[in-house]
Protein backbone atom coordinates (compact mmCIF):
# COMPACT_ATOMS: atom_id res chain seq x y z
CA UNK A 1 0.00 0.00 0.00
CA UNK A 2 0.97 3.47 -0.58
CA UNK A 3 -0.30 6.96 0.06
CA UNK A 4 -2.25 7.68 -3.38
CA UNK A 5 -3.94 4.85 -2.22
CA UNK A 6 -5.39 5.80 0.80
CA UNK A 7 -7.90 8.67 -0.78
CA UNK A 8 -5.90 11.62 0.04
CA UNK A 9 -5.89 14.79 -2.29
CA UNK A 10 -3.49 15.88 -4.80
CA UNK A 11 -2.19 18.74 -2.31
CA UNK A 12 -1.22 16.22 0.74
CA UNK A 13 -0.06 13.82 -1.64
CA UNK A 14 2.14 16.35 -2.78
CA UNK A 15 3.39 17.36 0.10
CA UNK A 16 4.24 13.56 1.32
CA UNK A 17 6.45 14.03 -1.97
CA UNK A 18 8.16 16.80 -1.18
CA UNK A 19 9.38 15.06 1.47
CA UNK A 20 10.31 11.66 -0.06
CA UNK A 21 7.14 9.81 1.68
CA UNK A 22 5.53 7.23 -0.38
CA UNK A 23 4.30 4.14 1.69
CA UNK A 24 2.54 4.49 5.39
CA UNK A 25 3.53 3.28 8.45
CA UNK A 26 1.54 0.37 9.96
CA UNK A 27 -0.53 2.38 12.53
CA UNK A 28 -0.99 5.51 9.10
CA UNK A 29 -2.27 2.70 6.92
CA UNK A 30 -5.29 1.23 9.78
CA UNK A 31 -6.21 4.84 11.24
CA UNK A 32 -6.40 6.65 8.10
CA UNK A 33 -8.87 5.12 6.25
CA UNK A 34 -11.13 4.68 9.27
CA UNK A 35 -10.55 8.36 9.79
CA UNK A 36 -11.86 9.31 6.81
CA UNK A 37 -14.78 7.17 6.90
CA UNK A 38 -15.77 9.67 9.50
CA UNK A 39 -15.67 7.06 12.58
CA UNK A 40 -14.53 8.14 16.41
CA UNK A 41 -10.87 5.83 16.50
CA UNK A 42 -9.11 4.29 19.64
CA UNK A 43 -5.62 3.94 18.87
CA UNK A 44 -2.58 2.49 20.58
CA UNK A 45 0.33 3.71 19.38
CA UNK A 46 3.90 4.57 20.70
CA UNK A 47 5.32 7.93 20.06
CA UNK A 48 7.87 7.06 16.68
CA UNK A 49 5.16 4.63 14.96
CA UNK A 50 4.39 7.53 12.69
CA UNK A 51 1.13 7.83 14.99
CA UNK A 52 1.34 12.34 14.40
CA UNK A 53 1.11 11.84 10.34
CA UNK A 54 -2.17 9.05 11.09
CA UNK A 55 -3.94 11.54 12.21
CA UNK A 56 -2.78 14.67 10.57
CA UNK A 57 -3.18 13.82 7.04
CA UNK A 58 -6.68 12.30 7.31
CA UNK A 59 -7.62 15.13 9.35
CA UNK A 60 -6.56 17.73 6.75
CA UNK A 61 -7.93 15.65 4.13
CA UNK A 62 -11.68 16.24 6.21
CA UNK A 63 -11.10 20.08 6.70
CA UNK A 64 -10.81 19.99 2.98
CA UNK A 65 -14.06 18.95 2.42
CA UNK A 66 -16.20 21.23 5.31
CA UNK A 67 -17.87 24.44 4.11
CA UNK A 68 -16.40 27.53 4.82
CA UNK A 69 -17.68 29.35 7.71
CA UNK A 70 -18.63 32.80 6.87
CA UNK A 71 -16.94 35.66 8.51
CA UNK A 72 -13.94 35.16 10.62
CA UNK A 73 -12.11 31.94 10.58
CA UNK A 74 -12.88 29.54 13.40
CA UNK A 75 -11.53 26.99 14.80
CA UNK A 76 -12.82 23.69 13.10
CA UNK A 77 -10.29 21.14 14.42
CA UNK A 78 -8.60 21.32 18.61
CA UNK A 79 -5.41 18.89 18.95
CA UNK A 80 -4.91 18.70 22.75
CA UNK A 81 -1.21 17.11 23.62
CA UNK A 82 0.45 16.89 27.43
CA UNK A 83 3.50 19.07 26.61
CA UNK A 84 4.70 22.26 25.02
CA UNK A 85 7.55 20.41 23.05
CA UNK A 86 5.24 17.39 21.52
CA UNK A 87 2.37 20.13 20.71
CA UNK A 88 5.39 22.57 18.66
CA UNK A 89 6.06 19.39 16.81
CA UNK A 90 2.55 18.61 16.07
CA UNK A 91 1.22 21.58 14.87
CA UNK A 92 4.78 21.15 12.77
CA UNK A 93 3.55 18.06 11.38
CA UNK A 94 0.25 20.02 10.40
CA UNK A 95 1.97 22.81 8.77
CA UNK A 96 4.37 20.16 6.61
CA UNK A 97 1.55 17.93 5.21
CA UNK A 98 -0.71 21.02 4.79
CA UNK A 99 1.88 23.37 3.13
CA UNK A 100 -0.09 23.41 -0.42
CA UNK A 101 -3.34 23.92 1.66
CA UNK A 102 -5.16 27.25 2.27
CA UNK A 103 -5.33 26.38 6.36
CA UNK A 104 -4.42 28.27 8.90
CA UNK A 105 -2.87 26.81 12.06
CA UNK A 106 -1.74 27.89 15.69
CA UNK A 107 -0.07 26.37 18.49
CA UNK A 108 -0.69 27.56 22.42
CA UNK A 109 1.41 26.52 25.51
CA UNK A 110 2.37 27.97 28.34
CA UNK A 111 6.27 29.25 29.67
CA UNK A 112 5.95 32.84 26.96
CA UNK A 113 3.35 35.37 27.07
CA UNK A 114 -0.24 34.73 26.60
CA UNK A 115 -1.00 38.14 24.46
CA UNK A 116 0.49 37.28 21.18
CA UNK A 117 -1.48 34.09 21.98
CA UNK A 118 -4.56 36.09 21.99
CA UNK A 119 -4.00 38.39 19.26
CA UNK A 120 -2.92 35.43 16.62
CA UNK A 121 -6.44 33.16 17.64
CA UNK A 122 -8.59 36.32 17.23
CA UNK A 123 -7.36 37.19 13.82
CA UNK A 124 -8.32 33.60 12.96
CA UNK A 125 -7.34 29.76 12.79
CA UNK A 126 -8.52 26.69 11.70
CA UNK A 127 -6.59 23.96 13.49
CA UNK A 128 -5.38 24.56 17.00
CA UNK A 129 -2.70 22.79 18.69
CA UNK A 130 -2.79 23.36 22.78
CA UNK A 131 -1.67 21.67 26.17
CA UNK A 132 -4.19 22.44 28.39
CA UNK A 133 -3.90 24.71 30.84
CA UNK A 134 -3.42 27.55 28.33
CA UNK A 135 -6.23 26.68 26.42
CA UNK A 136 -8.41 26.94 29.41
CA UNK A 137 -6.61 29.95 30.17
CA UNK A 138 -7.47 31.49 26.24
CA UNK A 139 -11.10 29.87 26.80
CA UNK A 140 -11.39 31.90 30.38
CA UNK A 141 -9.90 35.33 28.67
CA UNK A 142 -12.73 34.57 25.94
CA UNK A 143 -9.80 34.61 23.64
CA UNK A 144 -10.70 31.63 21.37
CA UNK A 145 -14.29 29.79 20.52
CA UNK A 146 -14.22 25.99 20.32
CA UNK A 147 -18.09 26.35 19.09
CA UNK A 148 -17.43 25.08 15.57
CA UNK A 149 -15.02 22.36 16.19
CA UNK A 150 -15.88 19.07 14.57
CA UNK A 151 -12.62 17.11 15.26
CA UNK A 152 -11.35 16.59 18.46
CA UNK A 153 -7.63 14.52 19.06
CA UNK A 154 -6.72 13.48 22.24
CA UNK A 155 -3.11 12.95 21.59
CA UNK A 156 -0.32 10.37 23.99
CA UNK A 157 -3.87 10.28 26.55
CA UNK A 158 -1.63 8.14 28.91
CA UNK A 159 0.72 11.03 29.83
CA UNK A 160 -2.07 13.41 30.07
CA UNK A 161 -3.42 10.92 32.93
CA UNK A 162 0.10 10.77 34.37
CA UNK A 163 0.66 14.46 34.34
CA UNK A 164 -2.96 14.83 36.19
CA UNK A 165 -4.88 16.73 33.40
CA UNK A 166 -7.70 14.73 33.65
CA UNK A 167 -9.61 17.58 35.02
CA UNK A 168 -8.66 19.80 32.52
CA UNK A 169 -9.48 17.73 29.95
CA UNK A 170 -12.71 17.26 31.43
CA UNK A 171 -13.14 20.76 31.99
CA UNK A 172 -11.80 22.17 27.50
CA UNK A 173 -14.34 18.86 26.87
CA UNK A 174 -17.53 21.35 28.16
CA UNK A 175 -16.19 24.11 25.77
CA UNK A 176 -16.64 21.25 22.33
CA UNK A 177 -19.79 21.07 20.54
CA UNK A 178 -21.52 17.47 20.88
CA UNK A 179 -21.19 16.51 17.50
CA UNK A 180 -17.66 16.17 16.64
CA UNK A 181 -15.74 13.39 15.53
CA UNK A 182 -12.82 12.33 18.27
CA UNK A 183 -9.83 10.79 18.13
CA UNK A 184 -7.72 9.56 20.98
CA UNK A 185 -4.19 8.21 21.05
CA UNK A 186 -2.39 6.36 23.62
CA UNK A 187 0.69 4.32 23.92
CA UNK A 188 -1.66 1.85 26.43
CA UNK A 189 -4.93 0.50 27.20
CA UNK A 190 -5.06 0.68 30.57
CA UNK A 191 -8.18 0.72 32.69
CA UNK A 192 -7.91 4.22 33.18
CA UNK A 193 -7.86 5.05 29.43
CA UNK A 194 -10.56 2.96 28.23
CA UNK A 195 -12.69 4.95 31.22
CA UNK A 196 -11.64 8.18 29.58
CA UNK A 197 -12.06 6.66 25.66
CA UNK A 198 -15.80 5.47 27.30
CA UNK A 199 -16.88 9.09 28.81
CA UNK A 200 -16.35 10.53 25.25
CA UNK A 201 -15.85 8.26 22.32
CA UNK A 202 -18.98 7.39 20.38
CA UNK A 203 -18.58 3.86 19.09
CA UNK A 204 -14.88 4.11 18.58
CA UNK A 205 -12.91 1.70 16.12
CA UNK A 206 -10.04 0.20 17.91
CA UNK A 207 -6.33 -0.15 16.53
CA UNK A 208 -3.61 -1.44 17.99
CA UNK A 209 -0.46 -1.98 15.51
CA UNK A 210 1.87 -3.34 18.69
CA UNK A 211 2.12 -5.11 22.10
CA UNK A 212 1.85 -2.92 25.06
CA UNK A 213 4.82 -2.35 26.23
CA UNK A 214 6.80 -3.91 23.53
CA UNK A 215 10.42 -2.44 23.05
CA UNK A 216 11.63 -2.38 19.00
CA UNK A 217 13.79 -5.29 17.55
CA UNK A 218 16.00 -2.39 16.03
CA UNK A 219 17.11 -1.19 19.70
CA UNK A 220 20.11 -3.22 21.04
CA UNK A 221 19.52 -3.34 25.12
CA UNK A 222 22.39 -3.49 27.72
CA UNK A 223 22.96 -2.76 31.05
CA UNK A 224 26.40 -2.10 32.95
CA UNK A 225 26.90 -2.51 35.88
CA UNK A 226 28.19 0.97 38.09
CA UNK A 227 27.43 2.86 41.42
CA UNK A 228 26.66 5.82 41.55
CA UNK A 229 29.92 7.47 42.20
CA UNK A 230 31.11 5.71 38.95
CA UNK A 231 28.84 6.96 36.51
CA UNK A 232 29.73 9.93 35.25
CA UNK A 233 33.45 8.78 34.55
CA UNK A 234 31.42 5.61 33.16
CA UNK A 235 29.65 7.35 30.68
CA UNK A 236 32.13 9.78 29.71
CA UNK A 237 34.42 6.51 28.62
CA UNK A 238 31.93 5.28 26.79
CA UNK A 239 31.32 8.50 24.82
CA UNK A 240 34.80 9.44 24.12
CA UNK A 241 35.64 5.99 23.36
CA UNK A 242 32.67 5.14 21.78
CA UNK A 243 33.45 8.03 19.41
CA UNK A 244 29.62 8.66 20.09
CA UNK A 245 28.76 12.69 17.78
CA UNK A 246 24.62 12.44 19.39
CA UNK A 247 23.73 10.60 22.56
CA UNK A 248 20.29 11.48 24.95
CA UNK A 249 20.68 10.63 28.31
CA UNK A 250 18.17 10.34 30.93
CA UNK A 251 18.13 11.17 34.52
CA UNK A 252 15.53 10.77 36.88
CA UNK A 253 16.10 14.60 38.62
CA UNK A 254 16.07 17.91 37.06
CA UNK A 255 19.26 19.25 39.27
CA UNK A 256 20.95 15.72 38.18
CA UNK A 257 19.98 16.21 34.54
CA UNK A 258 22.48 20.12 35.61
CA UNK A 259 25.09 18.39 37.57
CA UNK A 260 25.37 15.98 34.96
CA UNK A 261 25.13 17.99 32.05
CA UNK A 262 27.87 20.47 33.73
CA UNK A 263 30.54 17.73 34.63
CA UNK A 264 30.38 16.14 31.24
CA UNK A 265 31.24 20.04 29.37
CA UNK A 266 33.94 20.49 32.18
CA UNK A 267 35.27 17.61 30.73
CA UNK A 268 35.11 18.33 27.30
CA UNK A 269 31.88 17.03 25.88
CA UNK A 270 29.91 19.70 24.83
CA UNK A 271 26.22 19.19 26.94
CA UNK A 272 22.93 20.38 27.51
CA UNK A 273 20.47 19.91 30.11
CA UNK A 274 16.23 19.80 29.49
CA UNK A 275 13.62 19.80 31.94
CA UNK A 276 10.82 21.30 33.50
CA UNK A 277 12.55 24.24 35.14
CA UNK A 278 14.76 25.53 31.92
CA UNK A 279 12.65 28.44 30.14
CA UNK A 280 11.45 27.41 26.82
CA UNK A 281 13.89 29.15 24.87
CA UNK A 282 16.56 27.67 26.62
CA UNK A 283 15.05 24.43 25.87
CA UNK A 284 14.05 25.05 22.15
CA UNK A 285 17.99 26.28 22.00
CA UNK A 286 19.28 23.01 23.68
CA UNK A 287 16.99 20.74 20.95
CA UNK A 288 18.28 22.79 18.24
CA UNK A 289 21.88 22.66 18.78
CA UNK A 290 21.24 19.17 19.81
CA UNK A 291 19.70 18.43 16.36
CA UNK A 292 22.42 20.24 14.84
CA UNK A 293 25.31 18.32 16.47
CA UNK A 294 26.29 21.60 18.05
CA UNK A 295 25.38 19.59 21.30
CA UNK A 296 27.10 16.42 21.98
CA UNK A 297 24.85 15.39 24.80
CA UNK A 298 21.35 16.00 25.77
CA UNK A 299 20.34 15.22 29.32
CA UNK A 300 16.68 14.91 29.56
CA UNK A 301 14.63 14.27 32.64
CA UNK A 302 11.33 11.90 31.78
CA UNK A 303 8.79 14.58 31.00
CA UNK A 304 11.11 16.77 29.43
CA UNK A 305 12.05 14.08 27.13
CA UNK A 306 8.59 13.29 26.54
CA UNK A 307 8.17 13.84 22.16
CA UNK A 308 11.37 14.35 21.21
CA UNK A 309 12.08 12.93 17.69
CA UNK A 310 15.04 12.97 16.40
CA UNK A 311 15.60 11.08 13.22
CA UNK A 312 18.30 8.03 13.40
CA UNK A 313 19.45 9.45 17.10
CA UNK A 314 22.18 6.47 17.36
CA UNK A 315 22.38 6.65 21.51
CA UNK A 316 20.19 6.78 24.52
CA UNK A 317 21.51 6.02 27.98
CA UNK A 318 19.61 5.38 30.97
CA UNK A 319 21.91 6.96 33.41
CA UNK A 320 19.57 6.25 36.14
CA UNK A 321 16.89 3.78 35.80
CA UNK A 322 13.00 5.36 36.11
CA UNK A 323 10.83 3.98 38.61
CA UNK A 324 7.80 3.63 36.68
CA UNK A 325 8.67 0.72 34.09
CA UNK A 326 7.07 1.74 31.13
CA UNK A 327 8.94 4.83 31.58
CA UNK A 328 11.77 3.25 30.26
CA UNK A 329 9.69 2.01 26.94
CA UNK A 330 9.51 5.87 26.15
CA UNK A 331 13.08 6.58 27.13
CA UNK A 332 14.43 3.89 24.71
CA UNK A 333 11.77 4.29 21.72
CA UNK A 334 13.71 7.70 21.30
CA UNK A 335 15.96 5.96 19.15
CA UNK A 336 15.51 2.66 16.37
CA UNK A 337 13.49 4.88 14.43
CA UNK A 338 12.42 5.04 10.57
CA UNK A 339 14.25 1.73 9.84
CA UNK A 340 17.65 2.64 11.76
CA UNK A 341 19.32 0.77 14.63
CA UNK A 342 19.90 2.19 17.82
CA UNK A 343 21.63 1.28 21.34
CA UNK A 344 19.83 1.86 24.31
CA UNK A 345 22.31 1.52 27.49
CA UNK A 346 21.45 1.71 30.96
CA UNK A 347 23.34 2.46 33.85
CA UNK A 348 22.74 0.09 37.38
CA UNK A 349 23.61 0.96 40.80
CA UNK A 350 22.72 -1.44 42.97
CA UNK A 351 19.99 -0.16 44.85
CA UNK A 352 18.19 -0.07 41.15
CA UNK A 353 18.25 -3.78 40.29
CA UNK A 354 14.27 -3.78 41.69
CA UNK A 355 13.30 -1.12 38.75
CA UNK A 356 15.86 -3.34 36.08
CA UNK A 357 13.55 -6.57 37.33
CA UNK A 358 10.61 -4.62 36.93
CA UNK A 359 11.13 -3.56 33.29
CA UNK A 360 12.52 -6.94 32.31
CA UNK A 361 9.16 -8.49 33.41
CA UNK A 362 6.93 -5.57 31.88
CA UNK A 363 8.87 -6.38 28.68
CA UNK A 364 9.11 -9.94 28.78
CA UNK A 365 13.22 -10.08 28.04
CA UNK A 366 16.39 -10.19 29.91
CA UNK A 367 18.85 -7.34 29.10
CA UNK A 368 22.13 -8.77 28.74
CA UNK A 369 25.41 -7.31 30.81
CA UNK A 370 28.16 -5.82 29.67
CA UNK A 371 31.61 -6.54 31.29
CA UNK A 372 33.35 -3.63 32.43
CA UNK A 373 34.76 -1.66 29.26
CA UNK A 374 38.81 -1.79 28.79
CA UNK A 375 40.38 1.03 29.61
CA UNK A 376 37.94 2.54 32.39
CA UNK A 377 38.94 2.78 35.76
CA UNK A 378 36.27 3.27 38.13
CA UNK A 379 36.85 6.43 40.86
CA UNK A 380 36.84 5.98 44.47
CA UNK A 381 34.01 6.12 46.65
CA UNK A 382 33.54 10.02 47.86
CA UNK A 383 33.92 10.07 51.44
CA UNK A 384 30.45 12.31 51.63
CA UNK A 385 27.59 10.91 49.73
CA UNK A 386 25.51 13.35 47.69
CA UNK A 387 22.57 14.82 49.67
CA UNK A 388 19.44 13.25 49.09
CA UNK A 389 17.38 14.36 45.94
CA UNK A 390 13.88 14.63 45.98
CA UNK A 391 12.82 16.72 42.54
CA UNK A 392 12.12 14.00 40.55
CA UNK A 393 9.62 15.48 37.79
CA UNK A 394 7.56 12.33 38.59
CA UNK A 395 4.02 12.44 36.62
CA UNK A 396 1.42 15.18 38.13
CA UNK A 397 4.00 16.78 39.77
CA UNK A 398 4.79 14.24 42.87
CA UNK A 399 7.71 13.69 44.42
CA UNK A 400 9.62 10.25 44.20
CA UNK A 401 12.76 9.58 46.49
CA UNK A 402 15.48 7.87 45.01
CA UNK A 403 16.10 4.35 45.39
CA UNK A 404 14.14 0.81 45.44
CA UNK A 405 10.52 1.86 46.45
CA UNK A 406 9.05 -0.07 49.12
CA UNK A 407 8.35 -3.70 48.22
CA UNK A 408 9.81 -3.00 44.95
CA UNK A 409 9.78 -6.19 43.02
CA UNK A 410 6.58 -6.74 42.22
CA UNK A 411 5.60 -6.07 38.45
CA UNK A 412 3.56 -2.84 37.44
CA UNK A 413 1.40 -4.33 34.47
CA UNK A 414 0.91 -1.64 31.71
CA UNK A 415 2.09 -0.45 29.96
CA UNK A 416 13.60 -0.54 5.61
CA UNK A 417 14.61 1.66 3.01
CA UNK A 418 10.69 3.02 2.81
CA UNK A 419 9.77 5.28 5.15
CA UNK A 420 7.18 7.99 6.36
CA UNK A 421 6.51 10.96 8.38
CA UNK A 422 8.99 10.53 11.63
CA UNK A 423 6.98 11.34 14.47
CA UNK A 424 8.11 14.98 16.53
CA UNK A 425 10.21 15.93 18.56
CA UNK A 426 10.22 17.30 22.05
CA UNK A 427 8.96 16.12 25.25
CA UNK A 428 8.05 17.89 27.72
CA UNK A 429 7.03 20.58 30.20
CA UNK A 430 4.47 20.56 33.14
CA UNK A 431 1.09 21.12 31.79
CA UNK A 432 0.10 23.98 31.01
CA UNK A 433 0.00 26.17 28.63
CA UNK A 434 1.72 28.42 26.06
CA UNK A 435 1.73 29.18 22.22
CA UNK A 436 3.35 30.51 19.48
CA UNK A 437 2.03 30.07 15.52
CA UNK A 438 3.20 27.01 14.40
CA UNK A 439 6.68 26.88 12.33
CA UNK A 440 6.89 24.84 9.36
CA UNK A 441 8.48 22.05 8.01
CA UNK A 442 9.97 19.07 9.83
CA UNK A 443 13.32 17.14 8.90
CA UNK A 444 12.34 15.77 6.09
CA UNK A 445 13.06 12.01 6.87
CA UNK A 446 12.34 8.70 4.48
CA UNK A 447 8.72 7.85 5.91
CA UNK A 448 5.99 9.69 8.12
CA UNK A 449 6.35 8.58 11.62
CA UNK A 450 4.47 11.07 13.48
Amino acid sequence: MEFKDLQLSEPILRALTDKGYTTPTPIQAKAIPVILEGRDLFAAAQTGTGKTAGFTLPLLQKLTTLKPLGGRRQVRALILTPTRELAAQVAESVNTYGVHLPFKTAVVFGGVGINPQISLLRSGVDILVATPGRLLDLLNQKACTLDFVEFFILDEADRMLDMGFIHDIRKVMRYLPQKRQNLLFSATFSKEIRELAAGFLNNPASVDVAPPNATSDRVAQSIYRAEKHEKPALLAHLIEKGEWNQVLVFTRTKHGANRLAERLSKGGINSAAIHGNKGQSARTRALADFKSLDVRVLVATDIAARGIDISQLPHVVNFELPNVPEDYVHRIGRTGRAGSEGEAISLVAGDEVSYLRDIERLTRQKIPVNETPSGFSAPPKPSQPDPDDRDDEAPGGRFVRRGPRPGAGGGRGGSGPSRGPQGRSSGGSSGGSSSSSSSRGPQGHPRPRH
